[in-house]
């Protein structure tokens, strides 16, 4: 319990008496200075002990009927070489205006040494003259710590080269860095309080469903990478970014009382599509090499064709379709209307490996302007789609251009051998998959080559028979 100096008795009191209100609010002013986290301790102006509370006993171990009374801290709280010196430094601040920061050593009651930051003011009577002084210390590894955290708080939501959002228990950012501001594409306080739905087009489920688990069960062990879409003036941007949690809670409560989360976060779009067209194109390269193992065991190159077409499906595309010109090949000289043969095609109904079919030779419907046409007269890929709409209208879309019904996106790459072009093959998605990119060109027009190289064979071996 802190101490104080009173000078003076006083007789028994009544429970009327003047006197009764001051000892109260002496007792208000004792349970104050204990429940400070930082240690003080106070001089009259003769540099007398008048007031020590309990984180100064802590601190020292010298207690408050110990403390108050004793005139400086000569002898007992400093070694006597040194007593003058931080005295002065201490009574100084009577006659200074605002804090005076000092750092020196004290002493422990069993005889250790504690490096102490003190602060002390004037203590000024009613008159307005200096009373006495008043020293708030701190252990400096204490108060180099505090200085630590409040710097690194200061730095991460100044210069932090990642985002970094404060969010409160309501899941609404509550503060929010730099950084964070320009990846969510607004201000740093225009997005404060808004709910995460107005900030993303996508990923806000995930990214609210983290938050709640971290509320409710503190900190993951390790960084989740979250795809989200960001709106921005320009339109939505898909961002992939990887991010840490951690829960705050107060430091002042008996109690973990939950603050909000910590949220920090870090773009690795660009990594992570890096990540993802290797991991593509080492799975296509594999893919390609399967292929060619199990068409080289093929005694008809006519199967070896559809082979090659049932490797390339996985992962690619949901239908595939080979399409031979009418009388074997076309020249690039040759002129007239292209007739074009199914020759192979995935099964419509039910996945399965490709079907040999148009053993009457008959040639498909095809319009002048079909995508496939297109590709055998161009002798280059022909990427087209549904585009956005009813469903009912992508339907008629694929069953006007003899596609299965739940086609919405087509590639067709010509099949060209011996400078010749052979035919088509047409790769098809389904609404389930994104539309064909250049890179899905380039794959495409891989497969064709090995597809158009064993129809040529077939071709030859059968004028051969002949």
């Amino acid at each position: 319990m802190s101490a104080s100096r009173r000078s003076g008795t006083t007789d028994e009191l009544g429970p009327d008496e003047p006197e009764q209100p001051e000892r109260d609010g002496a007792d208000l002013l004792a349970a104050l200075l204990d429940g400070m986290d930082a240690a003080l301790c106070a001089f009259d102006a003769d540099g007398v002990v008048t007031h020590w509370n309990r984180e100064a006993e802590r601190i020292l171990g010298w207690t408050a009927a110990e403390a108050v009374g004793r005139r400086g801290f000569a002898g007992w709280a400093v070694r006597s070489a040194d007593a003058a010196e931080v005295e002065a430094r201490l009574m100084s601040a009577r006659h200074a205006p605002g804090r005076q920061v000092h750092e020196f050593a004290l002493l422990t009651k069993d005889g250790g040494r504690v490096l102490v930051r003190t602060q002390s003011a004037a203590v000024r009577g009613p008159d307005g003259r200096p009373a006495g002084v008043y020293c708030a210390f701190s252990e400096v590894h204490a108060q180099i710590d505090l200085e630590r955290s409040i710097a690194l708080s200061e730095a991460l939501f100044e210069d932090a080269s990642w985002g970094v959002v404060l969010v409160d228990a309501d899941l609404r950012p509550a503060v929010v860095n730099a950084h964070a501001a320009r990846a969510l594409g607004t201000g740093r306080t225009t997005v404060l309080g808004r709910p995460l739905g107005e900030l993303l087009a996508q990923g806000v489920e995930e990214l609210e469903s983290a938050l709640t688990h971290v509320l409710a069960e503190g900190a993951p062990p390790a960084p989740a990478e979250i795809w989200v879409s960001v709106r921005t003036p320009e339109g939505e941007r898909r961002r992939c970014w990887r991010s840490g949690f951690l829960r705050l809670a107060s430091p002042l409560a008996e109690e973990p009382v939950p603050l909000g989360v910590g949220w920090l976060f870090q773009d690795v779009t660009e990594a992570k599509q890096g990540e993802q067209e290797a991991a593509l194109l080492r799975f296509r390269a594999q893919q390609l090499h399967r292929a060619a193992r199990a068409a080289a065991e093929c005694e008809d190159p006519a199967e070896a064709a559809v082979v090659h077409l049932d490797f390339a499906l996985a992962g690619f595309a949901d239908h595939a379709l080979i399409d031979r010109v009418a009388g074997g090949a076309r020249a690039d000289t040759e002129a007239g209307p292209v007739r074009l043969v199914r020759i192979a095609a995935t099964p419509a109904g039910a996945p399965g490996p490709s079907l040999p079919t148009g053993a009457a030779g008959l040639p498909v419907r095809y319009d002048e302007g079909h995508p496939a046409v297109q590709c055998v007269e161009r002798a280059g890929a022909v990427r087209v789609g549904a585009g956005v709409g009813p469903a009912e209208r992508a339907r008629a879309w694929a069953l006007a251009r003899q596609w299965p019904a739940d086609a919405v996106h087509a590639l067709c790459a010509v099949l060209r051998s011996r400078g010749r072009t052979l035919g088509v093959v047409t790769f098809l998605r389904t609404a389930g998959r994104g539309a064909f990119e250049r890179s899905d060109v380039t794959y495409a027009e891989d497969v064709a080559v090995r597809i158009a190289t064993a129809l040529d064979l077939a071709g030859v071996a059968a004028e051969r028979e002949r």
